[in-house]
């Protein structure tokens, strides 16, 4: 093949050799994305429900779960249906709708942690002035501002990425399309653009990167200066949750984009891929609710009442 053109699908790398353990890998993927189905579904619908949690932090919280089920419903699916039907491929529109998509919410989410590290910052570190700073109208811009700038970075890369001549084959080797993956297949030389757009994006989200560190130097120091040992709790409980979800995010990402080539295998390829794109989504929300009465209060509230109503339908019908 010699170059993009001629391709019309790309061949994504198989989970398995075997049917048991394609099978195998399908139901640990229909578990995955039913948990973060669920658990995301659920704190969309308290949050929008629950008058008590129409604040900034919910908020942002809100457009986190939504980026989360985006991003996990734009790898899993195809993942699944791969492994049930034991094929691999994907058609040349579907594998770059696939990374376009996948970048577009991965890039709003580092945008949107970091506008959640200043949401903790300005309540911890100046609760005076957050009502000012984080009016109702300021957190649609940042949330706003957020989605656009994923929008921009990811329509960007994917039209830089798509435009280059492939002429090493269509085998990706990954289960789904990443830029580093189809930059493999590029002719030599072709694709130092791309490396240059690739390598101002990383400045960008390691600026973001220090930010967030910075922010949480800031909290701990005067979270540490709370002297009720119920405040220190209450303000750890608040940025804990955040702080772990950016721990997840960030190292995952990094130990599957920068692990040494010396240790990179398919099998291992495989399964940091899942851990950054797949784990994170699953696991936020349980992050997110673990510390959290609030969230815990209006989960509760919210099933009680539709196990009230489900059941009030029952006996009236019956």
């Amino acid at each position: 093949m010699s170059n993009g053109s001629s391709i019309t699908q790309f061949l994504l790398l198989e989970f398995a050799d075997t049917r048991e353990l394609q099978l195998l890998h399908f139901w640990l993927f229909l578990g995955t994305y039913l948990a973060a189905l669920l658990g995301n579904g659920l704190i969309i619908t308290a949050i929008a429900c629950d008058h008590r949690l129409h604040t900034p932090m919910y908020f942002f919280l809100l457009n986190l779960s939504l980026l989360d089920l985006g991003s996990i419903s734009t790898t899993v699916p195809k993942a699944m249906a791969n492994s049930l039907w034991d094929t691999r491929d994907i058609s040349y529109s579907g594998c770059a709708a696939q990374l376009f998509f996948f970048l577009f919410f991965i890039s709003a989410e580092v945008c949107l942690l970091t506008v959640m590290a200043y949401d903790r910052y300005i309540a911890i570190c100046q609760p005076l002035h957050y009502g000012t700073l984080l009016g109702s109208r300021a957190c649609v811009h940042m949330a706003a501002a957020a989605w656009a700038s994923g929008f921009l970075h990811s329509l960007l890369h994917t039209a830089s990425t798509f435009s280059l001549p492939l002429c090493h084959g269509n085998a990706v080797g990954q289960f789904f399309c990443e830029i580093p993956q189809i930059l493999k297949l590029s002719c030599s030389h072709s694709y130092l653009r791309q490396v240059g757009l690739l390598m101002v994006s990383a400045c960008l989200v390691f600026g973001c990167f220090v930010f967030i560190v910075l922010s949480y130097v800031e909290i701990f120091r005067a979270v540490l200066r709370i002297p009720s040992e119920q405040g220190r709790h209450k303000a750890f409980s608040t940025c804990l949750p955040h702080l772990a979800a950016v721990s997840l995010f960030v190292s995952t990402g990094i130990f599957a984009h920068l692990k040494p080539p010396s240790i990179s295998s398919p099998s291992l390829n495989l399964m940091v891929s899942f851990l950054y794109s797949v784990v994170p989504p699953a696991l936020n929300p349980l992050i997110y609710s673990m510390r959290n009465q609030e969230l815990n209060d209006a989960l509760r509230k919210m099933m009680t009442g539709c196990f009230s109503e489900a059941t009030n339908c029952l006996f009236s019908s019956a």
